[in-house]
């Protein structure tokens, strides 16, 4: 795969209660990813870019809300997500300071 497109498959972290949560119990890290990204370029892009072994990939589309504005009906974007199990002893940390 080619490695300028698994740098820009990970959009962000998914920072939640949620998240939180599945990351204690089952071992896994949550992502907002690119509407187009697949399992295979996901897991390449985390084992790249945090250095950890990838167990397993499930993805999943969260379609916008209806919402007002106003007197004006609008709509939020879609996103797509992907939870990333991490193999036995693996942990990405998001807390830890960039150098």
């Amino acid at each position: 795969m080619n490695q300028e497109r698994l740098l820009k498959v990970l959009v962000a972290p998914v920072i939640s209660e949620k998240s939180t949560m599945v990351a204690e119990k089952l071992n896994q890290a949550c992502f907002v990813v690119v509407p187009d990204a697949n399992k295979a370029e996901v897991k390449a892009a985390v084992e790249l870019l945090f250095k950890v072994q990838v167990k397993s990939v499930q993805i999943l589309n969260l379609k916008g809300k209806q919402k007002r504005f106003g007197r004006f009906m609008g709509k939020r974007n879609d996103v797509r997500k992907a939870y990333v199990t991490l193999a036995q002893g693996q942990e990405i940390n998001f807390a830890q300071e960039v150098k």
